[in-house]
């Protein structure tokens, strides 16, 4: 056979060769080739759900150290009679509300009295109004602790949502500090609202069980108690009530 005759052929062969793998390299391209949606964006859906209210628990635990102003201002909201009270070296009269976390505050309350201590908290502009009153008493020596309702200068005994309680009287000096869900009466949200505070104080009967009438020491106006940095004014003119008994 002549040389180019053959070469001719074996182009020809080979361009064939090469022509069919490229047809069945596409075709297998074609039906191999996959195509991968892309996953849906999650929607992230804010969670409303608010913490259950503290178990009441009135045992007191002993408190180890004084109570003091440090934190006030920067992670503890305070309210003190003097405004500068600080009640590890004086006679004054402190209550101090911590955010824990939602609407549970942690509650420093120190003064003096003979008998009891109460902080109240109103989500009004004034004390009274069946507003619920943390009270912290002198029994014979022993501090205890029990919740309160306030009406119209009255105390009335009831189950608040506050516990881990801890305290100690020396001589006159009561300290007290605990744990409290704060909410109004009328609904409850992730965050407390803003609310008045306060602290009565007045004599307490051991025999009875009764509590006299409350003088207020300290009455703030409606603030948000998880802001610890913000401008706390007394408003409360100290002024002596009629005695009246403490209802159970």
């Amino acid at each position: 056979m002549d040389s180019r005759l053959y070469f001719t052929i074996t182009l020809v062969v080979l361009a064939w060769l090469s022509a069919s793998t490229c047809n069945a390299t596409n075709h297998t391209n074609g039906t191999n080739v996959t195509t991968t949606a892309a996953a849906p964006t999650p929607t992230l859906i804010a969670s409303t759900t608010v913490a259950p209210a503290l178990v009441y628990n009135d045992t007191v635990s002993a408190l180890e150290a004084n109570l003091t102003n440090d934190g006030c201002g920067t992670v503890r909201l305070c309210a003190g009679q003097p405004s500068d009270c600080n009640p590890a070296n004086s006679a004054c009269t402190l209550l101090g509300a911590k955010a824990k976390g939602g609407n549970v505050f942690e509650f420093l309350l120190a003064g003096e009295s003979e008998g009891y201590l109460g902080a109240v908290v109103s989500f009004d502009a004034a004390l009274g109004g069946n507003d619920t009153t943390y009270i912290c008493f002198n029994d014979n020596g022993q501090i205890k602790f029990t919740g309160a309702s306030l009406e119209n200068n009255v105390l009335t005994r009831k189950t608040v949502n506050a516990n881990n309680v801890r305290g100690k009287i020396t001589g006159k000096k009561m300290q007290c500090i605990f744990d409290a869900t704060v909410d109004s009466s009328t609904a409850r949200a992730a965050r407390a609202p803003d609310a008045a505070l306060g602290v009565v104080s007045g004599t307490y009967n051991s025999s009875s069980g009764s509590f006299g009438a409350p003088t207020t020491l300290i009455k703030t106006d409606p603030i948000n108690l998880s802001n610890p940095n913000q401008t706390v004014t007394n408003n409360a003119a100290t002024t002596a009530s009629p005695d009246v008994t403490m209802t159970t």
